[in-house]
């Protein structure tokens, strides 16, 4: 996404075509996000109001799992030079991700969430 992500566009282009179709085909399913704040946006409350979603501690980024799949993205991203550049490196690199390693991240969500209960809501091994 270019350009800056506010909590319209974040309506706009991910929760209004993309994640609300999808939970409405999940019934039952936990929407997940963290405090960032186009994410917590009244506009964004407002389209998520009709989903279940996962409360969000405080400064516990550490329970997303796409922030692990982030992690291992930039560590194999070469330098570019160019937006376009690093665009077709994003997109080839997720591309082939490993999905055993997609699916250890999920299948560890419960002992993460744990961890994280255990801790207080602080830092967590995850």
């Amino acid at each position: 996404m270019r350009g800056t992500l506010t909590g319209q566009r974040y309506v706009e282009d991910i929760l209004r075509p993309h994640e609300r179709p999808f939970l409405k085909g999940l019934p039952g399913a936990i929407f997940q996000q963290d405090n960032a704040r186009p994410h917590t946006a009244g506009v964004a409350k407002d389209v998520l109001r009709h989903f279940q979603t996962l409360p969000w501690p405080a400064r516990s980024p550490d329970l997303s799992p796409v922030e692990h799949v982030w992690d291992q993205l930039k560590r194999q991203m070469s330098s570019c030079h160019s937006i376009h550049d690093l665009e077709l490196a994003v997109q080839d690199l997720w591309a082939y991700l490993p999905q055993d390693n997609i699916k250890y991240l999920i299948s560890s969500m419960p002992d993460c969430v744990a961890a994280c209960i255990a801790a207080g809501c602080g830092p967590t091994r995850y």
